[in-house]
C-alpha cells in the first residue's frame, strides 16, 4: 500500500498530494517532469522491494539470502527512522518558532510532524525489530556473521542519509 501513491503520482495524478506534500514536488509530478517521474517510479519499486524484505525477514532462509535480508533490514530501519526523525525534528522546530518555512509550506508542517514523520519512524522500528528477531533465532556462529551484514547495511544507510542531508538532496 505504501508504494501506491508513488506510482499514482508518477502518472501525473496528484490525488492526495496537494495538501500533504510540498507544492514544488506536486508541480513536478503534475507537469510530468521526466526525471521526477523516474524518481517516483524508482521510489515505488524500492517500496515494493522493502515489502519483500519485510516478508523475507519472517522466515529462515539460506545463508546468502539471510545475509541479504539482514543487510537490507538494517539499512531500511536506518533510512526510515532517520527520514522520519528529520521530519519530526523539523516540524517541532517550526511549530515552536525556532525555524521558519515559506508560507506555502507552513500548512504542510503538521502533516510532516504528526503523520509522515511518525509513520516513517514506526516503519523503521518495525524493520529494526524484524531484523533483530530474524538474527536472534540463529545459532551463535551464524548470528555473528549476520550481525556483521546488518551493521554494514546500517552504517551504509546512515552514511547515505547524512550525505544526502548535508548536500540538500534528502
Amino acid at each position: 500500500m505504501f508504494a501506491v501513491p508513488s506510482f499514482v503520482w508518477a502518472t501525473g495524478n496528484t490525488f492526495g498530494a496537494q495538501s500533504t506534500v510540498s507544492p514544488s514536488l506536486v508541480k513536478l509530478a503534475r507537469d510530468g517532469v521526466p526525471w521526477f517521474l523516474t524518481v517516483l517510479v524508482v521510489t515505488g519499486f524500492l517500496k515494493l522491494f522493502g515489502a519483500l524484505v519485510g516478508i523475507g525477514l519472517t522466515r529462515p532462509r539460506g545463508l546468502w539470502t539471510s545475509r541479504l535480508m539482514v543487510f537490507c533490514g538494517g539499512a531500511a530501519a536506518t533510512l526510515l527512522t532517520w527520514h522520519g526523525g528529520l521530519f519530526v525534528v523539523h516540524g517541532v522546530l517550526v511549530e515552536t518558532g525556532a525555524a521558519s518555512v515559506e508560507p506555502d509550506l507552513a500548512a504542510l508542517t503538521g502533516w510532516y510532524l504528526y503523520l509522515w514523520g511518525p509513520w516513517f519512524i514506526v516503519g523503521g522500528l518495525a524493520f529494526a525489530g524484524a531484523t533483530a528477531l530474524y538474527v536472534r533465532h540463529r545459532d551463535d556462529d551464524r548470528r555473528r556473521k549476520l550481525l556483521l551484514y546488518c551493521a554494514v547495511g546500517t552504517l551504509g544507510a546512515l552514511l547515505l542519509s547524512v550525505a544526502s542531508t548535508v548536500t540538500g538532496i534528502g
